[in-house]
């Protein structure tokens, strides 16, 4: 009987437990949100310190994200040791990768990315599914505490001083570690069962067992195009845009570039919740595209722009980008509760991560302009619009959901 009232007693009775479940998550996604972003703060220093081109400095990006597309495929399968295996490779690969030469360091990458994509995907999936009826408020806020790790990057770089790379990453390896410890909080049953307890049952129903994959295969396509998309939209502006802000106007600093966007995209996700009130989730994720692909068609076609107007852009295409990652992740998770398949569906976030910053770099290079190299992520945000009418459609129930 009490299988019939969830809704009475879990506010009251899995409140506790639910900030025990989901507090090592938040302290994860605050220090994935400093390694993830790290190469964009970075990346100017690098290219120098290496003395090579943006072609071969988008490969640091595909050696990152090509490791996260490994991690994310297998993440879903136990959500607990993702997060603690998942912190504990990322400590390790952050611990050498300062003292490694340029292609060496790609294997430290890639070892970062696949702690990364272990840790991101099973941190979405036990948020996404602990409590369906906040789903898409509980994953703005968990992407809240990675954009606070994100403005943390380039503040924990200027804080390094002289010697900031090695100083940075040995810090950088020390909150994995603690991460990792913190991940042995979670109880095992919490994090595999409750997920699909709250969102498989209203699904299993009308989604028979022998259902292999999360969803047919148009919407799972779809999904995945839109993932891909999103994470190398994103990549590409902020790992890019303090480059490109740099070699603009030698005045700005590419720390300070980096901060900005992450805190406007931060100050986007604080607001989801109350944007919510105002318009519908569909509504909110057309809008916010829409509004990307203008602020990225001007840097694109801004031949001279001031220092003030790439600051402004910067900001609003942080803010603009902050609401579609959840709003994603939950019209998908709505369709598909907690399926073991669902690895691969963020494993293609990764694949958009490794590509569309490196065919950025690439054009830059090809056309011996940055500023056209933008082109990829505009284009990007433009594919997602088109595939919008899929992603926030509706579910249709199977004529099963009467019995």
């Amino acid at each position: 009987m009490q299988q019939l009232h969830p809704e009475v007693t879990a506010p009251s009775k899995d409140r506790v437990t639910t900030l025990r479940l989901l507090g090592p998550v938040f302290f994860y996604f605050f220090v994935a949100g400093i390694a993830t972003v790290m190469l964009g703060p970075l990346l100017p220093a690098l290219i120098q310190h290496w003395q090579i081109q943006d072609s071969q400095a988008g490969t640091l990006f595909t050696a990152d994200f090509l490791g996260q597309l490994c991690g994310a495929w297998i993440a879903a399968r136990n959500l607990r040791a993702s997060l603690l295996y998942g912190s504990a490779i990322t400590a390790l690969g952050c611990a050498t990768v300062s003292s490694l030469s340029f292609g060496n360091a790609h294997i430290a990458l890639f070892c970062i990315g696949v702690g990364l994509g272990t840790g991101l995907t099973a941190g979405n999936i036990i948020a996404g599914t602990t409590l369906p009826s906040a789903r898409a408020r509980l994953l703005a806020m968990l992407n809240v505490a990675w954009g606070l790790g994100a403005i943390a990057c380039p503040l924990l770089l200027r804080i390094a001083g002289a010697d900031s790379m090695r100083r940075f990453f040995f810090v950088l390896a020390i909150l994995f570690v603690i991460s990792s410890l913190f991940s042995t909080a979670i109880q095992i049953s919490r994090a595999s069962d409750d997920g699909t307890e709250a969102t498989s049952q209203s699904t299993s129903n009308r989604q028979p067992m022998k259902q292999r994959m999360p969803l047919p295969l148009w919407p799972l396509l779809t999904f995945a195009a839109a993932m891909f998309l999103y994470v190398g939209v994103e990549n590409s502006l902020g790992g890019w845009l303090p480059t490109y802000a740099v070699r603009t106007h030698p005045s700005l600093q590419a720390s300070s570039i980096s901060v900005y966007f992450w805190v406007a995209e931060l100050v986007g996700r604080l607001l989801v919740a109350a944007l919510m009130f105002l318009l519908s989730e569909p509504a909110l994720y057309r809008l916010c595209l829409t509004l990307l692909i203008v602020i990225e068609t001007l840097l694109c076609v801004s031949a001279h722009i001031s220092a003030n107007g790439i600051l402004t852009l910067t900001i609003l295409g942080g803010f603009t980008l902050a609401p579609v990652f959840p709003l994603l992740v939950s019209f998908m998770l709505a369709r598909t509760g907690n399926h073991k398949r669902l690895g691969p569906l963020f494993a293609s976030a990764s694949v958009g991560g490794a590509v569309l910053p490196w065919i950025t770099g690439v054009f830059s290079t090809q056309f011996h302009n940055l500023r056209t190299g933008l082109v990829v992520p505009a284009t990007g945000a433009a594919l997602l619009l088109i595939l919008s009418s899929v992603i926030t459609a509706k579910p249709v129930p199977s004529p099963q959901t009467n019995t």
